[in-house]
């Protein structure tokens, strides 16, 4: 199958929520740099990118996943084979987008010719001594408190009413490849872990994950990389400190390996911070895994669900 285009990664992600005030704080909070723009709020990390997180004013909702194109050629791609308009982009850093509407109705915004910055720099990773390798001599690990440092937007997972549907539409419009498909019993998938299609070049084990849960279709979480474990874990107790509300974590997932932190939103939506993540090229094969390998921990706090029947036993 050749798809229509290739993403070549996630772009944003979009909510509305009644008070952009109190979206802001707990945005900063988590690590974004905040700004407004024609009424809505913006948040952005430190690759360059126009923006990662925008609120508009409204009920609390997820509004649509941004992924991005290769070039406004693809756009006009999609479009053409969509039968939509490439329209301009209202956003921070202009651009243009193709709007569709996945089998769920979940509004997916494609993009392509955002002006981007140059990446802000960000204290680097300390050296770290261990039993093979000790490169930081004659120096102590000296960590400044706050927040943490957002880079950029890594993946989304959104829960759908039908998997095998869902799959093919993003696989045939976005070229997704998957990196681990999710069973509830041999022969039976939930969800899959799906990356973009780069060739030789690495990106993200997962991009997207679509699962099947006994919910109805529904935002599950987006997830943001930070500097690197010790500003994950400062932002940890920075977050804590505030108040904030904490869904899960921290631990190492199995399937992608992240260490990973997992928030809340004044109005319940998932935001996660995570870092070292897996890479992997399209040379990579798929792999199947087990429904309990996606809630279980290489090390680190339980899933809620499983600490919840390890309570019960």
């Amino acid at each position: 199958m050749t798809p229509t285009i290739k993403i070549v990664d996630i772009a944003h992600v979009r909510f509305s929520a009644p008070d952009l005030t109190e979206m802001r704080v707990f945005l900063e909070d988590f690590g974004l740099s905040c700004f407004e723009h024609t009424g809505r709020l913006y948040g952005k990390g430190s690759d360059g990118r126009p923006f990662l997180h925008a609120t508009e004013q409204g009920d609390p909702a997820f509004r649509a996943l941004g992924l991005r194109a290769e070039s406004v050629a693809d756009l006009d791609k999609l479009a053409t084979a969509e039968g939509v308009k490439v329209e301009a982009l209202d956003d921070p850093g202009g651009g243009h987008v193709v709007r569709l509407n996945d089998p769920d109705g979940f509004l997916v915004e494609v993009v392509a010719g955002q002006e981007v910055s140059g990446a802000a720099g960000v204290s680097k990773d300390v050296p770290h001594n261990n039993a093979d390798a000790r490169p930081r001599l004659r120096k102590a690990i000296r960590l400044s408190q706050g927040p943490s440092h957002v880079m950029r937007l890594g993946h989304a997972v959104l829960n759908v009413s039908d998997f095998r549907s869902s799959e093919a539409w993003y696989k045939e419009r976005f070229g997704f490849l998957t990196s681990d498909e999710i069973e509830m019993a041999p022969g039976t998938a939930m969800g899959a872990f799906m990356r973009c299609d780069r060739g030789d070049q690495p990106t993200d084990h997962h991009t997207l994950f679509l699962a099947q849960l006994p919910q109805p279709p529904c935002y599950l979480h987006a997830a943001f990389e930070v500097a690197h474990l010790d500003d994950l874990m400062l932002g940890h107790q920075h977050l804590k400190a505030k108040g904030r509300d904490q869904a899960w974590g921290v631990g190492r997932h199995i399937m992608g390996s992240q260490v990973f932190d997992y928030w809340r939103d004044p109005w319940g939506h998932e935001l996660e911070h995570w870092t070292d993540g897996d890479l992997f090229t399209a040379a990579d094969p798929p792999n199947k895994m087990p429904f309990a390998s996606l809630l279980a921990v290489q090390w680190g706090t339980p899933h809620p669900m499983m600490a919840g029947q390890a309570t019960s036993e």
